[in-house]
């Protein structure tokens, strides 16, 4: 998949085939909405194109309005985002910057200046409440209109539900942020993940006798937080599982070498011994999140923390014990 910074770049295609939105998650609805895209694509000869913004713009209106509490939460940052589009067969993606100038632009421009001239546009599909433009003033039947003044096709795709449920990157956020993990698979059609270069940090953990991956999360609000059981892709042939903290840490001091920002860090329950002590740093693993032990704890000193660590690797074992037997059980 190509990615675009903008619009006006030269190595865009010179026609496609377009949806739009945020994509945060890419939930089985999104995925139902590439598919037809790409089918619509692949008849008129063109490639299909995800335009998608970032920031998202409920974080521009929130820190414009200074207002925190209005910014979604995040399901998944921009890199994981577009490794599920390139997984849904999209070929190419826009990424717009969501600023003043996009957010004063009128319904018509946004069609004339971004879809017909900078895009192409052949076919757009769009969801049941799709909105744009200056004050969201444009709709379903202004773009209907528009394609068939200009010459492209409008379709607009109803809700996908599952179980009779609605699946939205709303109902994504809700079940991680009540830790159903279940759920969450069931909506996204896959287990929770996150991605990203190992980092460097404090090495507390290392002090503690349980030494961690540690990933940035490219965003201060996550949907998701907690202590889980999880497991590591990307550092051997098989996944490693392991017990990982999503969050800011609230037992280190603020002015933890990471400056609050929030990091999922993980210890592997079975370290390869290849790897060695150093051997995993700059490597790109993924990490599924598959249950949830607890909300984050403040411990009263870093012999508190230590037990509260073991418990949970505990906890995480018993959680993979029970799992693998339930598994055995399944295939008898």
């Amino acid at each position: 998949m190509q990615i675009f910074r903008g619009f006006h770049h030269p190595g865009i295609a010179p026609a496609c085939a377009l949806t739009i939105g945020n994509f945060d998650g890419v939930h089985r609805g999104h995925q139902a909405m590439l598919a037809l895209l790409n089918n619509e694509a692949q008849h008129r000869g063109v490639p299909s194109c995800v335009m998608t913004f970032e920031p998202h713009p409920r974080d521009y209106f929130a820190a414009l309005q200074r207002k925190p509490e209005l910014a979604p939460a995040r399901v998944a940052p921009l890199r994981d985002k577009l490794t599920e589009l390139a997984r849904c067969g999209v070929r190419q993606c826009v990424v717009i910057p969501f600023d003043a100038r996009l957010s004063s632009m009128v319904p018509e421009s946004f069609i004339d200046d971004v879809l017909v001239r900078g895009l192409g546009v052949q076919y757009v599909l769009v969801g049941d409440d799709f909105r744009f433009g200056q004050r969201r003033a444009g709709d379903y039947a202004m773009l209907d209109a528009a394609g068939n003044r200009k010459g492209f096709d409008v379709a607009r795709m109803n809700s996908y539900e599952v179980h009779g449920l609605r699946v939205s990157s709303s109902a994504v956020r809700e079940a991680l942020g009540q830790g159903r993990m279940q759920d969450v698979a069931a909506l996204l059609g896959r287990p929770y993940s996150i991605s990203g270069h190992v980092v460097h940090g404090r090495k507390l953990g290392r002090e503690l006798g349980f030494k961690t991956l540690n990933l940035r999360f490219a965003h201060w609000k996550p949907a998701a937080s907690g202590i889980f059981a999880v497991e590591v892709h990307g550092l051997g042939d098989f996944p490693l599982p392991g017990v990982a903290n999503l969050g800011i840490r609230p037992s280190l001091e603020a002015d933890d070498v990471n400056g609050g920002r929030v990091l999922l860090e993980t210890h592997c329950l079975e370290w390869p011994a290849r790897l060695g002590t150093e051997g995993a740093y700059g490597k790109i693993i993924r990490v599924e999140l598959l249950h949830k032990l607890h909300d984050e704890l403040k411990y009263d000193g870093l012999d508190a923390l230590t037990r509260g660590i073991a418990k949970d690797c505990e906890d995480a074992r018993a959680y993979f014990s029970s799992t693998r037997r339930q598994t055995t059980r399944d295939r008898i």
